[in-house]
């Protein structure tokens, strides 16, 4: 049997969200997709969150989730946050040019 069940961990995603809104995880399905991305995560060399001890990446990514250290993002969620992130890299590429002539230029002035 797994512990956490699946009914708690599914009341601890959906702890933050308020009556009327729509559930974060509608199923169990939900809980084993997000637990075994994260177990992926977590073998390709990503840091638990949790401490191991000997565990095995699923029961650290089952006690994350539990612990409310990792959150559940719907697809759509997940794509507007890739946006938004893209754009701060773009705006953050677009100014580095700007910064280098302006330290340039006051390195001339200094001459």
């Amino acid at each position: 049997m797994l512990h956490p069940s699946y009914t708690d961990l599914m009341k601890v995603v959906n702890s933050g969200v308020e009556e009327g809104e729509t559930p974060v995880v509608n199923s169990r399905y939900s809980i084993v997709l997000a637990t075994s991305k994260r177990a992926r995560q977590i073998i390709a060399g990503e840091q638990p969150l949790v401490p191991g001890n000997g565990k095995k990446p699923l029961s650290m990514a089952i006690q994350e989730l539990e612990s409310g250290q990792v959150k559940i993002v719907s697809e759509e969620d997940e794509e507007e946050q890739e946006q938004m992130i893209g754009q701060q890299e773009q705006e953050e590429a677009d100014m580095e040019p700007d910064a280098l002539e302006e330290e340039a230029k006051g390195n001339e002035s200094e001459e």
